[in-house]
């Protein structure tokens, strides 16, 4: 099986947020001591993406919000985040990047 990612796409200006997490994440809550996981299809998205599209939405995006190990990979592996940056929630990873223009 292919893992698929979920995706929202916001445009401000000249700045691109994206939501994006693992398809098996979205709708699930997850919390950890002060931190609060809410992997809600209002933000992440109903749109279904493979692995290949979401490195070419990275490539555009200013801010990217990212849960899942596959998403998280696919990120690092673009240097766009450190694995030192990753927190997990309940064993779930989740990251941040900006991207200063």
């Amino acid at each position: 099986m292919i893992p698929m990612i979920y995706i929202g796409i916001y445009q401000q200006g000249k700045d691109r947020l994206i939501g994006a997490c693992d398809e098996n994440l979205l709708g699930k809550q997850y919390k950890e001591g002060k931190f609060h996981l809410d992997i809600d299809k209002k933000f992440y998205g109903t749109k279904k993406i493979t692995k290949g599209s979401l490195k070419k939405y990275l490539k555009d995006a200013t801010i990217a919000n990212l849960v899942g190990e596959t998403c998280i990979k696919i990120a690092i592996n673009m240097d766009l985040i450190d694995q030192s940056n990753v927190i997990y929630i309940q064993g779930i990873p989740h990251a941040q990047m900006v991207r200063m223009l």
